[in-house]
């Protein structure tokens, strides 16, 4: 039987099938993110939000693209409320130099999510840097779709996290 991921998605990633596809990294990590979307709408994998989700994309200046993304974010099946532990957490990575709404979203991602997508590269190499102390892996879509399919296509059942 093949895993039912539930995947944590960072704004960056909810935001990449809206930016400018002419460059060939991003065309690459569009693709890999609505073929994760994809599986998400038919529930073979999930989705998950947050109310740190929420509020990050609520503050997007553009209002067509923030209406795009929040569609998106609305076919998740479960939503993780900010409370008081989450933001403890989250304070605790703002001192590894995570900055404050990525750490939000990272603490939310802890315990919740199998995995956390992002395609920030520096906080994704921050995460890679601190990732023993981190309860959630997180990795850049593409490589982690990649993954994913390599592992699917040969058969294999095992986790690659």
């Amino acid at each position: 039987m093949v895993k039912k991921y539930k995947i944590y998605l960072d704004v960056c990633c909810l935001n990449r099938p809206f930016d400018d596809q002419t460059q060939p990294r991003i065309r690459l990590e569009t693709e890999a993110i609505l073929e994760i979307i994809s599986r998400c709408r038919t529930e073979e994998w999930e989705l998950l939000s947050s109310t740190a989700l929420e509020l990050e994309i609520a503050r997007t200046p553009d209002l067509k693209r923030r209406e795009q993304v929040q569609e998106v974010l609305s076919i998740a099946q479960q939503k993780i409320l900010v409370n008081s532990e989450t933001s403890k957490r989250a304070i605790d990575l703002i001192d590894f130099g995570i900055k404050n709404f990525d750490a939000l979203h990272i603490a939310c991602a802890e315990g919740n999510a199998d995995i956390f997508l992002t395609t920030d590269n520096r906080l994704l190499s921050k995460a890679l840097s601190y990732s023993n102390n981190l309860n959630v892996v997180v990795a850049n879509p593409m490589v982690w779709w990649a993954e994913v399919t390599d592992n699917f296509l040969e058969g294999e059942e095992d986790d690659p996290n």
